[in-house]
């Protein structure tokens, strides 16, 4: 056995947690007086209540909450599968989601799928095996079984960073990716561009990333330009990625003279490669981003790009998560938020 520390004689070891019935001995009530005078202290006198509160404190006595949250068949956890951690694209509405979550009584627990559908799939049911009373989830792309086995588990689903209700099994808070970036090329369009390339993550299992892909070829077909050989590069995510595929776009016969990229990681990735080829940015080559995250305004000279109103999706995802996990009401309609351009100084009109 452990000996008690000097001077702990009567009340707990440093080593055990206080129960109930500890608390009960010492204020010298019942176990169902401490529970009443902790869970509805109303019912209990005063003098007894002073007692029993005297009691936890003294022993350090903490309630078992996750013993109360099986109790009310909840966890009070929620869980959210991002496709990475590795930069900021999804940082700042993560937080505005745990923060949103954290004001009304739940922890987030989150895990990342490196972009695998596997991944996606085995972190969904380890979250799901840990209790998650409801599960966030990025873009809506996914087999259909996922959907399925939540609904079987009674786990309330989220969709973020995407809004498609025609082909979305499970509500959600977002955008329309491909309108978004058609806006943003019918901008580079105006300016009178018309060899453009794009560098993109890899579209055969993100749909956020192949609809803005689609967004640019809808956008050169409505100003009457063939959009079927759009050159087109994709690649993971990440500043050294973007470099290397615009190296690779404008070693072409034909480079061009406007490269729009899927996130701002990508773009900023770009323009450190045009410096390092001896292009100035906007007057030999205009490039572009999608997120607006905070490296938009640092790099020199500011990014164009389209700003996604990431914390307001993140508040508002934790909202009605919350409310599907605690009204069990699974015919949440699903939200569209507004995107807007953000031009700055990397847009210019093609090289003379």
């Amino acid at each position: 056995m452990v000996p008690e520390a000097e001077g702990t004689t009567g009340t707990m070891s440093r080593l055990t947690a206080p129960t109930v019935a500890d608390v009960a001995r010492q204020a010298g009530v019942s176990s169902a007086t401490v529970s009443r005078c902790l869970n509805a202290p109303g019912l209990v006198n005063e003098a007894t209540r002073e007692r029993v509160l005297a009691a936890v404190t003294a022993l350090g006595y903490r309630p078992n909450l996750s013993a109360r949250a099986l109790a009310a068949g909840r966890t009070g956890t929620i869980g959210a599968v991002i496709p990475t951690m590795e930069n900021a694209i999804f940082a700042r509405g993560l937080q505005a989601f745990q923060e949103e979550l954290g004001r009304r009584g739940y922890t987030l627990l989150v895990a990342s799928s490196s972009y695998d559908e596997a991944l996606e799939e085995e972190r969904i049911g380890t979250l799901a095996a840990r209790g998650a009373d409801g599960m966030l989830l990025i873009g809506h792309h996914r087999a259909g079984r996922i959907a399925d086995f939540l609904a079987s588990h009674r786990i309330p689903a989220l969709v973020a960073w995407a809004y498609d209700p025609e082909r979305a099994r499970l509500p959600s808070i977002g955008f329309r990716n491909d309108r978004a970036m058609t806006r943003l090329a019918a901008a580079v369009i105006e300016r009178g561009h018309e060899r453009i390339g794009v560098i993109s993550a890899g579209t055969a299992s993100n749909d956020r990333a192949r609809d803005r892909v689609e967004g640019i070829r809808a956008a050169l077909r409505a100003a009457g330009r063939p959009s079927g050989g759009l050159p087109v590069i994709e690649t993971v995510y990440g500043f050294d990625a973007g470099a290397d595929a615009f190296r690779a776009l404008m070693g072409g016969r034909a480079p061009p003279t406007a490269v729009m990229c899927g996130n701002d990681v990508l773009a900023v990735g770009a323009m450190r490669a045009a410096r390092e080829m001896g292009l100035h940015v906007p007057r030999d080559v205009s490039i572009t981003g999608f997120d607006d995250i905070e490296v938009a305004t640092l790099v020199d000279p500011p990014l164009t790009t389209v700003h996604v109103p990431h914390r307001e999706m993140g508040r508002r995802a934790a909202e009605m998560l919350v409310g599907l996990v605690t009204r069990g009401d699974l015919a949440t309609q699903s939200v569209e938020l507004e995107t807007e351009i953000r031009m700055r100084a990397t847009l210019g009109p093609p090289p003379a």
